[in-house]
């Protein structure tokens, strides 16, 4: 029989035994188990998600990969803005691949990683590819005509 309670433990202290895992959202600890839980209650965090630079650098330091490729997309979409669509649009498909090659290549890029490495680059690079593409064959004088389009958009419409 104990007389109190042990040191650095309050008297109302909830007591588990065997593993525990975090507490409950009342306080109270739950016991763990492997069955896999109904209800995600967190996400991992993606491959390669880590910081780009050391956790003392700055933090502009720390998103450079994420800073170069959404800076790079602002200077497209003010090139666009500005009369240059071409250009502007090429510059942010770029961008895009840019990203996937990023993803690829770096071990760790901060924010740039949202899912898993290969999702990541594979979406970073057939957004970029399509939207270059498409401002390559945009009218008028178009740089890439495709001539098997032209026939398919006539017997479709």
């Amino acid at each position: 029989m104990s007389a109190g309670p042990e040191p650095g433990q309050t008297p109302d202290a909830p007591e588990a035994k065997g593993a525990v895992s975090a507490p409950s959202p009342d306080g109270r600890p739950r016991k763990v188990t492997r069955r896999f839980p109904l209800f995600t209650r967190d996400t991992a965090r993606p491959e390669g998600g880590g910081r780009a630079a050391p956790g003392d650098a700055p933090a502009p330091a720390r998103q450079w990969p994420l800073l170069t490729v959404v800076s790079t997309v602002g200077l497209g979409l003010l090139i666009t803005a500005f009369d240059a669509f071409r250009f502007g649009t090429i510059l942010i498909g770029l961008a895009l691949i840019g990203g996937a090659v990023l993803r690829w290549m770096l071990p760790d890029v901060g924010m740039l990683a949202v899912r898993s490495r290969f999702t990541d680059m594979v979406t970073y690079g057939v957004l970029g590819g399509a939207i270059v593409l498409l401002a390559m064959m945009a009218q008028p004088d178009p740089i890439l005509e495709i001539p098997f389009l032209d026939d398919t958009l006539h017997y479709t419409i």
